[in-house]
C-alpha cells in the first residue's frame, strides 16, 4: 500500500472518531468529503449558530411564536455547504503550510489524494450550491450575504502576515449574525451589531483555543496565531474575548426586548464558557480541542434560549 493509501483511510487527527467518511464513505469520493470536513463538523456548527442566534432574537424582536423554520433550515444547508467550500478554499491557499504541521500534513492537498485543480472544481461547485441557498433570502440578505465573500477570500493569507488571525476569522464566521436578523427585517439594527460583535469576541476565544494544539509546529513553520501572540497570557486573553462576547449578547437581548428566557440563555452561555476558561490552565492538546468543540453546545444554549422566548411570548 502506498504513502497516499495509507492517508487516504487514515482519520486526520482531530476528526472524530469512526465518523462515516472514515469507516463507510467510497474511497473515491473520501479526499473530497475530508477537504469539505464532513468528519469534522464542529465547523459548520460554530459558523450556523450565529445565524440561529440572530434569527432566534429577530423572531423575539418581531413578535414571532417562534423562528422562522425555512431559514433555519437554509442557514443549515448554507452552513454545511458554505464551511465545505471556504475550507477547500483554505486548504488550496495553505496546501504547502499545511505540509509543515503535523496535525494537517494529512489533509487531501497536501500528501497529494487531490490535486488543486480538483479541489478548485469541487469548491467553485460547493459555492454554486451555497448561492442557490443564498438567493431564498430577501434581496438584502442576498447583497450581504455576498459580501461576506471579501473576508473570506482574505482569511487564508491572514495567518502569514497577521499575529491575530483568529480575528479575521471571526468577522467570516460570525457573519450569519447578521444575516438571521436581515432575513427577518429586510434591514440591520443594534441587536444584530451587537450580536456580531459578540461572535467575533466568541470566534476569537475558541479559535484561540483550537490553535494551541499547533504552536510548537507552528513556531516551526512560521505561522501566527493568537496563541502564539498571546502566550503565557493565553487563559486570560481568552477570559477577556469570552467575558465581553457575553456582555455584547446581553445587550443584544436587551435591545431586542429580551425576556426572562432569552436571559437565562446568555446565563447558561456565560458559565459554558467560564468552564472552559477555568479548564485552560496547563492544557494538554486533546483537553485543548475537546473545549473547542465545545463551544457547539455553548451556542445551542444560547438560540435555545432565545428561540424559547419567543415561543413562551406568544403562549402568554
Amino acid at each position: 500500500m502506498t504513502r497516499r493509501d495509507d492517508l487516504a483511510h487514515a482519520p486526520l487527527p482531530d476528526a472524530l472518531s469512526g465518523h462515516w467518511v472514515d469507516t463507510r464513505a467510497p474511497q473515491a469520493i473520501r479526499p473530497y468529503l475530508k477537504l469539505a470536513r464532513m468528519e469534522r463538523p464542529i465547523g459548520w456548527w460554530l459558523l450556523l449558530l450565529p445565524c440561529w442566534w440572530s434569527a432566534s432574537l429577530a423572531a423575539v424582536a418581531a413578535g414571532q411564536p417562534y423562528p422562522n423554520p425555512w431559514h433555519c433550515l437554509l442557514f443549515l444547508v448554507g452552513a454545511v455547504v458554505m464551511r465545505a467550500a471556504g475550507s477547500t478554499f483554505n486548504d488550496i491557499v495553505d496546501r504547502k503550510l499545511d505540509a509543515q504541521v503535523a496535525r494537517t500534513r494529512g489533509r487531501p492537498l497536501p500528501s497529494g489524494q487531490v490535486s488543486a485543480r480538483a479541489a478548485a472544481l469541487f469548491m467553485v461547485g460547493l459555492s454554486l450550491v451555497g448561492l442557490l441557498v443564498l438567493l431564498q433570502f430577501n434581496r438584502f440578505t442576498v447583497a450581504a450575504g455576498i459580501a461576506s465573500l471579501g473576508i473570506v477570500a482574505i482569511y487564508p493569507f491572514m495567518k502569514r502576515i497577521t499575529n491575530m488571525p483568529q480575528a479575521v476569522l471571526g468577522l467570516a464566521f460570525s457573519w450569519g449574525a447578521l444575516l438571521g436578523w436581515s432575513a427577518v427585517f429586510g434591514s440591520l439594527a443594534a441587536p444584530a451589531y451587537l450580536l456580531y460583535a459578540a461572535a467575533i469576541l466568541w470566534t476569537i476565544g475558541y479559535d484561540t483555543i483550537y490553535a494551541m494544539q499547533d504552536i510548537e509546529d507552528d513556531v516551526l513553520a512560521g505561522i501566527k496565531s493568537s496563541a502564539r501572540y498571546f502566550g503565557d497570557w493565553m487563559q486570560q486573553a481568552v477570559g477577556l474575548c469570552f467575558a465581553l462576547a457575553v456582555l455584547l449578547v446581553a445587550l443584544a437581548c436587551h435591545a431586542a426586548g429580551g425576556g426572562v428566557a432569552a436571559y437565562l440563555g446568555v446565563a447558561g452561555f456565560a458559565l459554558h464558557l467560564g468552564w472552559q476558561v477555568r479548564r485552560l490552565s496547563g492544557v494538554d492538546s486533546p483537553t485543548a480541542l475537546m473545549l473547542f468543540r465545545s463551544n457547539r453546545d455553548a451556542g445551542l444554549i444560547l438560540a435555545a434560549g432565545f428561540a424559547l422566548d419567543s415561543i413562551l411570548r406568544h403562549l402568554a
